[in-house]
């Protein structure tokens, strides 16, 4: 649910508003123009809004699709994973349109970014220019499963797709509820290729699950939960998994 009514050519978020949004002042009422930007659907509009969370070069070019707005990490937490990866060769599994894939190659790593949609690496790529380390990535276009097998890499970032905004209806969310696979199907492939794992997940996830994807590892993993937010608001949560983690597991 948009936190403001915004109106996008002719189509209005609330059907019952009038067709024109109206502010009420200390005045009386006043009239605010609608807001229309082309390439920006009623469903993503207050994603726009916020688009320097999530590229602070936005201005300069940034290209996205719809899944992309409501998908990508915000940027500052973003370079909080590149940070904490420690360097060496990062696989980005869901790639999407590059957020935190620009954040890994900004700190010098070998990046591997891998999507099963051609338009996404399109714009993953086009993204990395602007912010001048394509030469640090490189792109892939593929099931992350398939490929798997002939993966090698220090570090393994997970940000599988949430299910889209209706991921905080939720109360608690499950990992179940992930996309391709369930979480714990996903971790699995990813552990065949480092135990070193960086996992970023929804707000409402279900923490239990995930410490039990450390434990129900051989060996057991260390393992880090982070919340992160964006000024006051929590975005989501991050788990470190290996020599990711800073200790022995525990909520942080």
């Amino acid at each position: 649910m948009f936190s403001e009514e915004i109106e996008i050519g002719s189509q209005v978020t609330n059907p019952r508003a009038n067709p024109k949004k109206r502010e009420r002042t200390k005045s009386g009422v006043k009239t605010v123009k609608p807001f229309a930007v082309e390439g920006v659907s009623q469903r993503v509009a207050k994603y726009w809004h916020n688009r320097y969370t999530l590229f602070t070069r936005y201005d300069e070019g940034i290209k996205m699709d719809e899944e992309g707005w409501f998908s990508v990490t915000p940027e500052d937490i973003a370079s909080r994973h590149a940070e904490r990866s420690g360097g060496g060769t990062v696989i980005d599994c869901f790639s999407g349109v590059g957020g935190n894939a620009i954040q890994f190659a900004k700190m010098c790593f070998h990046v591997v970014a891998i999507d099963i949609d051609p338009k996404k690496i399109g714009f993953a790529s086009n993204n990395a220019k602007i912010y001048g380390v394509e030469d640090y990535i490189d792109f892939i276009i593929g099931d992350f499963f398939q490929l798997a097998p002939f993966l090698k890499a220090d570090v393994v970032f997970l940000a599988p797709p949430w299910g889209g905004p209706t991921y905080n209806t939720f109360e608690n969310f499950t990992l179940d509820l992930l996309k391709p696979k369930d979480g714990y199907s996903i971790f699995q492939v990813a552990q065949r290729i480092t135990p070193n794992i960086i996992m970023f997940l929804p707000r409402n996830v279900d923490l239990r699950q995930v410490e039990e994807l450390s434990w129900l590892s051989s060996p057991p993993l260390n393992i880090e939960i982070e919340e992160n937010y964006i000024g006051s608001y929590l975005k989501g949560i991050t788990a470190y998994f290996g020599n990711t983690a800073s200790r022995l597991p525990t909520l942080s």
